[in-house]
């Protein structure tokens, strides 16, 4: 049987999976980020089932925000009602996303809202 090789960012996706999973249970961030858009979710690390989910098009920033400070705003909001449901630790995955820009904004942004990670 061959083996397809793996490359680049395939290759950080799993890295970080396998760190993630290493950790045993609790919940975790994922991000999703397109070009317009990033979507954040908090997901139960053993049930595999989402609690809640962010995304930066149904939120609606005062005047004319970049994308990363959007972003920032996404991960603010995400942190507020993370806290609702009484979550306050979390596993940052970036899936596979390098930790700058969009990212790392969202990241900023859910620990100035109260989210430990």
């Amino acid at each position: 049987m061959k083996v397809k090789p793996i490359f680049g960012s395939e290759r950080r996706k799993r890295r970080i999976s396998l760190k993630i999973k290493s950790t045993g249970r609790g919940r975790k961030i994922v991000v999703f980020r397109s070009n317009r858009h990033i979507l954040a979710q908090i997901v139960d690390i053993v049930s595999g089932k989402t609690l809640l989910t962010v995304f930066s098009k149904t939120i609606k920033p005062k005047g004319k925000k970049t994308k990363t400070e959007v972003a920032f705003l996404t991960g603010k909001k995400l942190a507020e009602e993370a806290l609702k449901k009484g979550i306050k630790r979390v596993v940052f995955d970036r899936r596979g996303y390098k930790y700058h820009g969009r990212v790392k904004a969202l990241a900023e942004g859910a620990r100035e809202g109260g989210l430990k990670f």
